[in-house]
């Protein structure tokens, strides 16, 4: 009998098989899962194998995420951090902070600021000249569909009082018409342009710098929801293949071609030429990424009804749908017919409808292929359109650590979408319930990548470790279970790894080691687990001594 190359024994072991979800012994040779059971397992041991004593620990497929920004994130973990507060004087004193011991960068830059520290959501540029007078600041917020910029920001850019909304996005003014600092979605890259690039070597580093973090939380694989140059960013496409061919990218990713939605058709060729030129080792890109519509906060997000105001009257703004909804049909129908899937932003109903719209389109032009289109972030699913995902084969690409009552969403979400279309937020549960197949990721940086938060909020609906005790649509949460399959054998499907997700004999050893076992313990301590040990192939790719 062949020995192992590695062997977990004595342990609680969560397959993600429905026939045998529970097993407390697995053996791996050659990188793959060569036998899953129990004390038989340990006839497998011999002289040089590694054995991993499981006892109080819980072995799990490797997590995956299915809708990401890793090198952005990356690179973002070396510039002016403004994650984990929401408080306007810590943004201030971050701000000085970092221009203070960067004195010789021309741009200050970097990104975390949240709207629910301002009020309606909307900082000013007075505000941020006070941290930084002399030089151009230029700062995302943490969803990444608005900046914050001072007024010399503004007036290198040549961003006055007449400079006209572009169609994708809009420039929030003063009372006078002069811009007031935030711009919004395709108005943002009216300032990015000048920001200076991220050079090659920075993105290379900046991956690196994600991957470690990334395997810290027990990831294995990723879809990069963003490859291509947008709003003044460099294409991350060359750190993955530089990565790629040096043998340093451990994890499986799949990139998503960023679909530019001021083209058309025409774009296609070129998308397919970059397929092929987008492949090597871990990985491939071998999606479109197309962003429909904003997000809700600032009223960009595509609604079949207009937004409420502040007295909750309705206003004549429904929302952009960045691409008509008529060509997304047809250029949906001939990605497909060329094998590319299609990875949607669709995050309010009306976005929702037109993407399974074009999957339908493309369904009945193409006949049924396996092409795995999935819509990311439905914040709001109109109820009519639940049945749809599973009819079409349309994945659902849900972000859990969103669906939760924090102040975005109560103050700057809820009272303009009103009661009823505020029901219909993150419905998980009733997506599950009509046979939908769910994928799960986190979009950092706009959140936390941390997986295990994320099935904190799928099953708890409350943030980790908030005071609050409201639970965010009940009748929305997951079973932990099907949480974990979201995360694991999902996402694995959507980013095409049909042999990982599970753990079974035959397929990929891409593993995770938890402090606990978070399937027995209480559902509100999900988050507090941690990772000790991510596997890919095998490999050990991070441990915590």
């Amino acid at each position: 009998m062949t020995k192992a190359d590695l062997v977990f024994t004595r342990g609680a072991v969560h397959t993600g098989d429905a026939a045998r979800t529970r097993a407390t012994g697995l053996a791996v040779t050659g990188g793959r899962i060569t036998a899953v059971g129990h004390d038989e397992v340990r006839d497998l041991i011999g002289p040089d194998t590694e054995v991993v004593d499981l006892t109080g620990k819980l072995l799990l497929p490797g997590f995956q995420d299915a809708h990401i920004h890793a090198v952005f994130g990356g690179t973002e973990l070396a510039v002016c951090d403004l994650t984990g507060t929401v408080g306007v004087a810590d943004y201030l004193e971050r701000i000085r902070a970092y221009a203070d011991a960067n004195p010789d960068q021309e741009w200050i830059t970097g990104s975390g600021w949240s709207m629910e520290s301002f009020e309606g959501g909307l900082p000013t540029r007075q505000l941020l000249d006070s941290a930084v007078p002399d030089r151009p600041v230029y700062l995302t917020n943490r969803d990444h569909h608005g900046a914050w910029a001072n007024t010399r920001a503004l007036e290198l850019a040549g961003v006055d009082r007449d400079t006209p909304d572009p169609a994708d996005g809009r420039i929030e003014r003063e009372a006078d018409g002069t811009p007031s600092g935030v711009l919004q979605e395709g108005a943002t890259g009216l300032v990015a342009r000048l920001v200076p690039p991220i050079t090659a070597a920075d993105r290379l580093e900046g991956l690196l710098r994600a991957q470690r973090l990334l395997h810290s939380l027990g990831i294995t694989g990723w879809q990069d929801a963003l490859l291509g140059e947008f709003n003044g960013q460099p294409d991350p496409s060359d750190a993955y293949l530089a990565a790629a061919r040096s043998g340093a990218l451990t994890a499986r990713v799949n990139g998503a071609l960023w679909w530019e939605r001021e083209r058309g058709a025409e774009q296609i060729a070129e998308l397919v030429e970059r397929r092929a030129a987008s492949a090597h080792g871990r990985f491939r890109a071998g999606s479109v990424k197309i962003m429909q519509d904003g997000i809700a906060e600032n009223f960009t997000a595509a609604m079949t009804s207009p937004y409420l105001d502040g007295c909750g009257c309705a206003t004549a703004n429904s929302g952009l749908s960045f691409v008509d909804p008529l060509a997304l049909r047809e250029y949906v129908t001939e990605l497909d017919a060329l094998d590319f899937q299609v990875h949607f932003h669709a995050l309010g109903d009306r976005a929702v409808r037109e993407a399974l719209d074009a999957v339908e389109a493309a369904r009945a032009a193409n006949g049924r292929r396996d092409t795995r289109h999935h819509l990311a972030h439905l914040q709001v699913v109109h109820p009519d359109d639940l049945p749809r995902f599973a009819r079409l084969g349309a994945i659902a690409n849900i972000q859990p650590l969103w669906a939760a009552h924090e102040p975005q969403m109560d103050e700057l979400t809820i009272p303009f979408l009103g009661p009823e279309r505020a029901s219909w937020q993150y419905p998980f549960g009733a997506l599950l319930r009509a046979g939908a197949t769910l994928a799960a990721g986190s979009d950092w940086p706009v959140s936390s990548p941390d997986p295990l938060a994320g099935l904190h909020v799928a099953v708890n609906r409350r943030e980790p470790e908030t005071e609050d005790d409201r639970v965010f649509l009940p009748e929305q949460r997951l079973d932990l279970a099907s949480a974990i399959a979201a995360y694991t054998a999902g996402t694995a499907h959507v980013n095409g790894h049909d042999d990982a997700g599970v753990l079974a004999p035959g397929l990929l050893a891409d593993l995770v080691v938890l402090d606990r076992d978070i399937l027995t313990g209480p559902p509100e301590e999900i988050a507090a687990a941690r990772v000790l040990r991510t596997y890919v192939g095998g490999e050990l790719v991070h441990a915590v001594d």
